[in-house]
């Protein structure tokens, strides 16, 4: 079986199953790379991996849904951070920092996953959810031993905003990360 960290919102893998999410995942990556968002679909994803449509829309159910998933599963496998620091502010810019630089290097991705998570495909929310609460998780972690949840919900507020702003194409997220910053200190104080 599949790590219980990364199953597919659809369904538990097998090894095998595992196998094929990864090439489709792949599979999109590299179609993202070639041709945008605009030019995705699931059943091109399916051609590019070798895998039957059929079988592809039996673990993702838009193109949404699979950037999502993708996305999903970069942020599952990425460590967090080791918050050696004193200071809140400098944690709490490592975990934002991190999370942007995640897709910074990759803009047609970078947009998709701006794009998928504002769909309202029902396995889109899923894992609209599940990254938020990781994402929340980190923060808190950041904050301790005195997380006010205030000041987190602010800080997820300026992180999607951030996404949003860097999806619709007014900055870089490589320069969304350097806002990121600027801006959690100034909350943070």
């Amino acid at each position: 079986m599949s790590d219980p960290a990364l199953e597919s919102t659809r369904r538990r893998l097998t090894a095998k199953q595992a196998d094929t999410v990864d090439r489709l995942g792949k599979a999109a990556l590299d179609l993202l790379n070639r041709d945008g968002f605009a030019g995705l679909t699931v059943r091109r994803v399916a051609a590019e991996a070798g895998v039957g449509a059929a079988t592809a829309y039996t673990y993702f159910s838009s193109k949404e849904h699979l950037v999502a998933e993708v996305f999903w599963r970069r942020l599952a496998a990425a460590p967090p951070a080791t918050h050696d620091s004193p200071d809140a502010a400098s944690r709490v810019v490592e975990v934002l920092s991190h999370i942007a630089l995640l897709v910074a290097d990759e803009p047609e991705f970078a947009g998709a996953v701006t794009n998928a998570l504002l769909g309202r495909d029902p396995d889109v929310e899923v894992l609209r959810q599940r990254i938020g609460r990781d994402i929340r998780d980190r923060l808190t972690a950041a904050l301790e031993p005195q997380p006010d949840p205030d000041v987190i919900d602010s800080l997820e507020m300026l992180y999607s905003g951030a996404l949003v702003r860097a999806g619709m194409g007014y900055s870089s997220y490589a320069e969304i990360a350097r806002r990121l910053e600027k801006s959690a200190r100034l909350m943070l104080g």
